[in-house]
């Protein structure tokens, strides 16, 4: 038996690309992400931006508007280049919550940067079945230079 937001076994398979990109740091910057419907091969492409931003904010908001174009929940493979975002959702997440949402820094607990993109991103991953896979960035990965493009480009696009 699943609950309402856990997805059946059944549940097609998406691959959601996404990156990034930050003209200056905080400056302004944009993200991407495409969603691949892997059975018929069906994709989508979104991008937008912030005039005042750092590049970990665009990559955590690259896989939010991602997961949220999704209209059920579904198993969702998430690719990313971002190891704030990869070793944050996977490893970091955990002991964030579990202290309130604060991290350790040299023995004394402190806020979570970019904490409501955090908490968002967490309701997110709890709707679907997510995976998480790390890719070196600016490598030749297809769709991670795809997504580069279309950042950078919503950032441009502020200026």
């Amino acid at each position: 038996m699943t609950s309402p937001t856990t997805p059946p076994d059944d549940a097609p398979q998406v691959l959601l690309f996404t990156d990034g990109a930050c003209k200056g740091n905080p400056g302004v910057g944009g993200w991407a992400y495409i969603l691949r419907h892997v059975a018929t091969g069906q994709e989508r492409e979104d991008s937008g931006g912030l005039a005042v931003t750092t590049n970990n904010q665009m990559e955590l908001q690259a896989v939010i508007e991602g997961l949220q174009a999704l209209s059920r929940p579904v198993a969702v493979e998430v690719i990313t280049d971002s190891q704030y975002v990869a070793k944050g959702c996977t490893e970091w997440m955990i002991g964030w919550k579990r202290n309130g949402w604060k991290r350790k820094v040299k023995g004394q607990l402190k806020p979570v940067k970019n904490e409501e993109q955090w908490k968002a991103l967490d309701a997110l991953l709890n709707t679907h079945r997510v995976k998480l896979t790390w890719v070196r960035g600016h490598t030749g990965h297809p769709e991670n230079e795809r997504c580069d493009e279309l950042a950078v480009a919503a950032a441009e696009a502020l200026r």
